[in-house]
């Protein structure tokens, strides 16, 4: 009778444990390498609070977030840049999570330490190729780029006119000598790795690998980007389609504007929106 007794309430346990109750809903998110470190972070405080969620996240690029939110293979699209008039829709939405400016960066020990946007401009067209020609030594510039796939990139040449009409079609300026690197991450350690080379990445991860530049006078600061001095900035947009989200997505959604989640948008570096 005991064994009976004890082989029930296992039974029961058992039969608790995989209520709906206490199942967790996947919140599916894809976008931009630039902005998943801000909400990976989002993600992690938020599940820790005890959400009954588990957010997944990978980062293709913000093209590939974009096509995931459109085409509902994903909850959430994430993209570093805003979106082309090709890619809006009337049931798309674009949610505003944070500001970020893009870093010009150097190696620490490039006595260049400020440079005019238009001679970074030069210098990824590839009229500029030399670094005595901007102050520098007389070593040739190698220019990092990223990947076409990326947010960065398509802000990037919007904001440094690095784009041009070939029949008919806006395709990137951006020389063909340039080398690409794959992410954000990869793009750092190349230029913290290389005395000669720039490249671009998010201001919020600028560290003391790196030295950001000054352009046209004005140092790469979350408070130049907030009073507009220094214009190399883009948003940060969750995406999602308009009645489409659950409950427990809209909610995550809503968390990622309020203060707690600003506040640590605020602490990472980023531009907050609230």
């Amino acid at each position: 009778m005991k064994k009976t007794v004890i082989g029930a309430a296992i039974a029961l346990l058992g039969a608790l444990a995989v209520t709906p109750a206490s199942a967790k809903e996947t919140i599916s998110v894809v976008g931009s390498n630039s902005a998943s470190p801000l909400v990976e972070v989002f993600a992690e405080t938020y599940m820790n609070k005890g959400e009954p969620v588990f957010i997944e996240i990978q980062a293709p690029g913000s093209s590939a977030g974009i096509r995931a939110a459109k085409d509902g293979s994903a909850d959430l699209g994430i993209s570093s840049r805003d979106l082309k008039e090709e890619e809006k829709s009337s049931d798309l939405k674009e949610l505003v999570i944070a500001r970020d400016g893009i870093a010009v960066v150097v190696n620490p020990n490039n006595e260049v330490q400020e440079l005019s946007a238009e001679q970074i401009t030069n210098i990824y067209k590839g009229d500029i190729t030399n670094w005595k020609d901007v102050g520098g030594a007389d070593k040739p510039i190698v220019a990092i780029t990223r990947d076409t796939a990326s947010g960065t990139r398509g802000a990037f040449e919007d904001i440094m006119t690095l784009k041009m009409e070939i029949s008919g079609q806006k395709v990137s300026a951006i020389s063909q000598r340039a080398q690409v690197a794959n992410g954000n991450g990869a793009l750092k350690v190349s230029v913290a790795s290389n005395p000669y080379a720039i490249g671009y990445i998010s201001l919020g991860t600028v560290d003391e690998t790196v030295q950001a530049l000054a352009i046209d006078g004005a140092a790469a600061t979350v408070d130049n980007v907030k009073n507009g001095s220094y214009k190399v900035a883009r948003p940060f947009l969750v995406l999602y389609k308009d009645g489409a989200t659950s409950e427990e997505t809209q909610q995550f959604l809503d968390w990622m504007v309020a203060d707690e989640a600003q506040a640590i948008a605020g602490k990472k570096g980023y531009i907050t929106v609230n």
